[in-house]
């Protein structure tokens, strides 16, 4: 079970987006995320008619390592810690490190 998973509003702890909020696109292997309209870099593409794809330089969001990123907590207002907890049923469950709140029920 991850920590951080695709869905997710997460906010950016470091780099040049920092304190920046977005929703998690895709989690690549163990510990890269990329987050929607953040840590943008620009890509020279070909054109490509079979696909119709269009040349030019594009803006392409680039992989944050998941330690820069922190789950985005309502309560809080910012980002927190997340830990695990078993519940009475036997389902582990994300919560939150700062007040113990359920992240996903």
């Amino acid at each position: 079970m991850r920590k951080i998973r695709q869905g997710d509003d997460v906010v950016v702890l470091t780099g040049k987006d920092k304190g920046m909020r977005g929703s998690v696109l895709r989690v690549l292997d163990k510990d890269r995320v990329i987050v929607e309209n953040l840590n943008m870099a620009k890509k020279h593409q070909k054109p490509n008619p079979q696909r119709n794809l269009p040349g030019g330089i594009m803006d392409k969001e680039m992989p944050l390592h998941v330690s820069n990123v922190g789950l985005y907590n309502p309560e809080k207002d910012g980002p927190d810690r997340v830990g695990f907890k078993r519940l009475e049923d036997g389902r582990k469950v994300r919560v939150f490190k700062s007040n113990g709140e359920v992240v996903d029920v």
